[in-house]
């Protein structure tokens, strides 16, 4: 899970041995008609092909950026139970009150998770994104994260078959030939109970599909399928330990693509 191939082209696809842990910040829609609030799921899980779910802490700091002012949403968070096609784990349901015109960027800055398998620390800094009335506001500005990934397309309207281009930073400098691992939404979970939903599709054979920064940073990705999309860069934030083992401090970002109709 580091950084490797310090030079490469972005958008090239490289299989990797397993499926992604990916962070959820998870709705039902992105772009929401009538204010009001928002539930919202946070769980730590495999969707692509509805796997293993690992328990997620009380994250360290879960808010909203809406024109240009940060709300902390901690308090809205609630311990439910999540069941993915393997397992149970704990997750959280929260809101998010969406109310004026304007983008609504989703911030969840996670307890470093302890994967035993490979005897490391994941915390996987995480970006989502609503939209009310069509009126653009903070999409492509960067919340000052220690790493993040800066969209440079409208996240929650990607059409499908184009593509989305993305900026890998740490502390806001861009982070050359980072490995992005790349996740579709297959199965979704569902607000109103502790389930997911059945795969849509079936993983890709040779495991994660993994883009790679170039000397800028940036990385593109031609996207195949309406839905939501997960990118992930692995190990690209400032802090390399935790607790005296290797950390992975990774920059999640998620958007949403549809289909022409």
């Amino acid at each position: 899970m580091k950084k490797w191939l310090a030079t490469a082209a972005a958008a090239l696809a490289i299989p990797v041995t397993a499926q992604a842990h990916f962070l959820l910040e998870y709705t039902t829609e992105t772009m929401i008609d009538a204010p009001g609030d928002v539930p919202v799921k946070l769980i730590f899980w495999h969707p692509f092909e509805n796997g293993h779910v690992m328990d997620l802490e009380m994250p360290q700091e879960f808010f909203m950026i809406h024109n240009g002012e940060k709300t902390d949403l901690k308090d809205t968070l609630q311990p439910v139970r999540f069941t993915g096609g393997e397992n149970e784990g704990a997750a959280f349901l929260g809101s998010v009150p969406v109310k004026r015109s304007g983008d609504y960027v989703l911030v969840t800055v996670p307890v470093p998770y302890y994967e035993e398998s490979e005897e490391i620390y994941i915390q996987q800094i995480t970006k989502a994104f609503l939209n009310r009335n069509e009126l653009p506001t903070d999409w492509d500005q960067p919340v000052g994260l220690p790493t993040e990934i800066l969209p440079l397309n409208k996240p929650y309207n990607i059409i499908a078959g184009s593509t989305f281009t993305g900026q890998v930073v740490a502390n806001g400098a861009p982070v050359a030939g980072a490995e992005i691992e790349i996740e579709y939404m297959a199965a979704e979970p569902d607000m109103e109970s502790a389930a997911s939903s059945e795969p849509s599709v079936s993983p890709m054979p040779g495991g994660s599909v993994v883009a790679i920064s170039d000397a800028n940073g940036y990385f593109s990705f031609g996207v195949p399928k309406a839905g939501y999309w997960g990118f992930a860069a692995l190990g690209s934030g400032p802090v390399t330990e935790h607790e005296g083992k290797e950390l992975s401090q990774d920059a999640v970002i998620w958007i949403r693509a549809w289909d022409l109709e």
